[in-house]
């Protein structure tokens, strides 16, 4: 999967924006003003970090060894960082959903339903 095939997954789900905060090569996006996905667009191989339960997140690290790694500059317990390149792309999606999945389901009830609002 390329930087753009990620970009148009994240970008398709209810509530996400796109920005650059940190700097002009990571876009980040945010489902409610929260992150779930971040791309360094100048890093090769692409590579992006996802969000992702703890113990998922193990067995990903072990199962993808060198393709799935502990979060780039994130928390290495809930981040991960993927080599986009080199994992099925199914795979990539289904993290794209967990990572999207995990932020919503910590949304405060009042962040929720806007989100559910959105039609």
């Amino acid at each position: 999967m390329n930087v753009e095939q990620l970009r148009e997954l994240c970008i398709r789900k209810k509530g996400v924006t796109e920005e650059f905060p940190f700097d002009e090569q990571t876009l980040v996006f945010k489902v409610m003003g929260k992150m779930f996905a971040l791309i360094a667009l100048e890093r090769l191989p692409p590579q992006c970090n996802l969000k992702c339960n703890p113990e998922w997140a193990e067995e990903l690290r072990e199962e993808y060894d060198g393709d799935i790694i502990p979060g780039y500059h994130m928390s290495k317990k809930h981040w991960n960082t993927l080599m986009l390149e080199q994992l099925p792309p199914n795979l990539i999606g289904e993290l794209v959903d967990h990572s999207y999945d995990l932020v919503v389901s910590g949304l405060t009830k009042k962040l929720r339903d806007e989100l559910t609002s959105l039609g």
